[in-house]
């Protein structure tokens, strides 16, 4: 998967300095790291959080996965230099659970996610994830399954319009996938240059603005990766695997993960909505988590001014109880995907 210590601004973003954690003190007290500890960060991306997480807590050790096989190539020299301590393992964060009990981790004392794209895939051309380069339109983290250019050139112009709507949030979705759909009419879409010229041609760009293809190619990058669906599936195997006392710590990039994150903490900690007197009071379940902190925990302004990919970051964290663990939750399941079509009703 990914990590923030190589995120540039967002897929297509000003290129930045690498290598640089963002929040990582934040994530740091957040996990607290002790001595001894079993930890998993589900995102290894250039091993920023996993080298300091074994650096603060000695005798720790952690399980780190990631869906790229570039990502757990180039950690292979953090792993020497642990000796012992640093496990890499070719898996999406969705799969932690099962990771963590085939090498033999569980309980966690911790688990970090860092969710979105890494620079080391913006910055390959040959990935297909930025606008910055022309290149394949790819965008596959793990490299297998269906690419970008499959959803661009195969989906119906009803499907293309709700993933750019409701995964980018783009406001000219239907305008964009119309467009699509008469381009590829004429010739396949192949590169990322003959897309981000396109969607150029009908999104305005605001001045000072993102690129206007910002937030189609973001959607594109969600569908194709499936990573509001992986982040549901990491979060409940979290649960499930963390021992009591154990801090959870997820640091999301932009709205859409955020919301998620923030609706199942809340959820898990019993402070979802209760009722109103025009609804009725739901039955609420034992909380599996408390907060570690009432709200998002953002950059400080020293960061943003030197690192600006930390701008739009948020940590929330919690921490887990003796509770069990509960079934995933429908609603989060529903949130991950895109809201099915509704009928218009006749008039």
């Amino acid at each position: 998967m990914t990590k923030a210590d190589d995120r540039k601004g967002g897929a297509g973003g000003e290129a930045e300095a690498a290598h640089v954690p963002v929040l990582l003190a934040e994530v740091l007290a957040a996990l607290v790291p002790k001595p001894g500890g079993r930890y998993l960060d589900g995102t290894f991306g250039a091993g920023g959080y996993s080298r300091a997480i074994l650096d603060a807590a000695p005798g720790a050790t952690l399980l780190a996965l990631d869906r790229d096989p570039t990502a757990i190539a180039g950690g292979a020299g953090l792993v020497a230099a642990m000796a012992g301590r640093l496990t890499l393992s070719q898996a999406r964060f969705g799969e932690l659970a099962t990771e963590a009990e085939h090498f033999r981790m569980v309980p966690l004392d911790g688990v970090v996610l860092d969710i979105g794209v890494s620079s080391m895939q913006i910055d390959q051309a040959e990935r297909g994830f930025s606008f910055r380069f022309d290149g394949p339109l790819d965008m596959r983290m793990g490299r297998t399954g269906r690419s970008a250019a499959d959803f661009v050139n195969e989906a119906e112009e009803g499907q293309l319009a709700d993933i750019f709507y409701h995964y980018g949030e783009e406001r000219r979705s239907r305008a964009v996938a119309r467009a699509v759909v008469e381009a590829r009419r004429k010739a396949p879409l192949t590169t990322t240059k003959q897309l981000a010229d396109l969607v150029a041609g009908i999104v305005w760009a605001e001045p000072g603005g993102p690129h206007p293809a910002t937030r189609v190619f973001q959607a594109l990058r969600i569908a194709v990766n499936d990573e509001l669906g992986e982040l549901v599936s990491a979060l409940h195997a979290a649960e499930a695997v963390l021992a009591p006392g154990g801090r959870l710590v997820v640091v999301t990039f932009h709205s859409l993960e955020d919301r998620i994150v923030k609706q199942f903490l809340a959820e898990r900690s019993g402070r979802a909505p209760a009722g109103s007197r025009h609804a009725p009071v739901i039955a609420v379940a034992q909380p599996t988590f408390s907060l570690v902190s009432r709200g998002p925990v953002t950059a400080s302004e020293a960061e943003m001014r030197s690192n600006s990919r930390a701008r739009p970051a948020k940590l929330r964290a919690a921490e887990r109880n003796a509770a069990p663990a509960r079934p995933a939750d429908p609603d989060l399941v529903a949130l991950a995907g895109i809201p099915a079509a509704q009928p218009r009703r006749r008039t």
